[in-house]
């Protein structure tokens, strides 16, 4: 039987049974004949027909033995209300042709269920085919995004032209990685202030970056990543060391894993202590010894220019020099001499003091978090930092009313008010 989709809301579906032989056009002329009149203008059946509110009526009969027996089909447009009572019409008839008859409604079938039905099971089979496309389709997306990528934003740096991110030199930290890979997976993921070294040999262009900002070594989980630890340390100077989880690489690092294993770098010397590198310990510690000692010794010979004239043996100049700012109790902070044994200690703890006009320490952080947790102060006048000094840092600073500011380092500061000095120990 076919049913009018155009129209369809409802499905009657009605048993016939006659004892007698009739055929399709009495049934359908009992239909209209008999309920005619039944259920008043608006519900009578050849009205609903010419208004398209009803389909065409189908019939479906069969006559076996004397009897006729079969079922009757009408689409309905009406609600559901309409097409019950409708329904419940067709069974006051008793007659079909010359021979009596019974009509029992099996069912007012809801077509739009079955639509619904069908649309989901549809659904379903594109949304697979979909997905099976849609993999080769996102990988190759994937792979045009990194290719864009790597075009646009991948910088040749330094004189080594470096594989670099776009921030590199500008940024007041920088992210040293092993190799180009790596530089981009971290811009992919937004993080543009990193730099390759390009294998186990550091380029001059890293070791000079280093001097100047807060550097954090980022490396491989494998042997490959220790060994990079280990020159990078020799011959460069680092602050943070940053590890892929073991047996990974950088390169292929998800964005949760890379957030994570920069979110809880550690500072060199709590790396080296806890990974049992005693000798890599060692070493690293008496660089930075003679690093703050060349600082010393170049500090003294520009305050006592006549004293370098007379000095024959400059190691001797140098001992004594390291050791008698250390072991003097200065409390002033206006005496240099105290600045410089202050940003001895701060350097080491890598940590950031703030004073007031007196003198008098008020806060202490570390370097990390220093510019976050300093704004809530409102009384300081003086900073001692064993860090890089960047913008924001002199911008906070500022913001706080604070007058001078003494550091191990400058990063790329390009605005500092006039109000606000800032001294870093080669100038001191």
């Amino acid at each position: 039987m076919n049913v009018d989709p155009n129209i369809t809301k409802y499905v009657i579906k009605a048993k016939i049974v006659t004892d007698g032989v009739v055929e399709k056009p009495d049934v359908v002329g009992a239909i209209f004949g008999q309920t005619e009149g039944l259920l008043g203008e608006e519900l009578d059946l050849r009205d609903l027909q010419k208004s398209g509110k009803i389909g065409r009526i189908e019939v479906e009969i069969d006559t076996k033995k004397g009897r006729t027996e079969g079922f009757v089909l009408i689409p309905s447009g009406l609600d559901q209300v309409e097409s019950s009572i409708l329904a419940a019409a067709l069974e006051t008839i008793d007659r079909i042709g010359p021979c009596k008859a019974k009509v029992d409604i099996e069912d007012v079938e809801d077509v739009r269920i079955n639509k619904r039905d069908k649309v989901i099971q549809r659904a379903e089979e594109l949304y697979k085919k979909m997905g099976t496309n849609g993999k080769s389709l996102s990988e190759s997306i994937i792979q045009s995004v990194r290719e864009e990528v790597e075009k646009k934003e991948i910088l040749s740096y330094g004189e080594e032209h470096l594989p670099a991110g776009p921030a590199v030199g500008t940024s007041d930290s920088i992210i040293v990685v092993e190799g180009r890979n790596d530089v981009l997976n971290l811009l992919r993921y937004g993080i543009k202030n990193t730099i390759a070294v390009q294998g186990t040999s550091v380029p001059k262009t890293v070791k000079e970056l280093s001097k100047a900002r807060t550097v954090t070594l980022f490396v491989d989980g494998d042997h490959g990543g220790e060994l990079i630890i280990k020159e990078m340390l020799q011959v460069a100077d680092v602050d943070f060391i940053a590890r892929a989880p073991p047996g990974t690489e950088v390169e292929e690092l998800t964005y949760k894993q890379i957030v994570k294993a920069l979110k809880y770098k550690a500072p060199v010397n709590q790396y080296l202590e806890s990974h049992g590198m005693i000798e890599e310990l060692k070493e690293f510690t008496e660089k930075n010894n003679k690093a703050i000692a060349d600082m010393n010794v170049n500090t003294t010979v520009k305050e006592e220019p006549q004293q370098k004239k007379q000095e024959k043996e400059p190691k001797h100049v140098e001992t004594t020099e390291v050791e008698a700012p250390v072991i003097e109790e200065i409390n002033d902070i206006n005496d240099p001499r105290f600045v410089r044994n202050k940003l001895n200690e701060l350097f080491e703890s890598k940590a950031v003091e703030i004073y007031d006009d007196s003198g008098n320490p008020i806060a202490r952080y570390p370097v990390s978090d220093a510019a976050e947790l300093m704004q809530s102060i409102k009384n300081g006048a003086t900073i001692i930092s064993g860090g890089v000094i960047s913008q924001r840092f002199v911008d906070i600073a500022f913001s706080m009313g604070v007058k001078s500011i003494y550091g191990m380092k400058i990063g790329h500061v390009t605005k500092k008010p006039d109000e606000i000095r800032v001294v870093t120990w080669e100038h001191m």
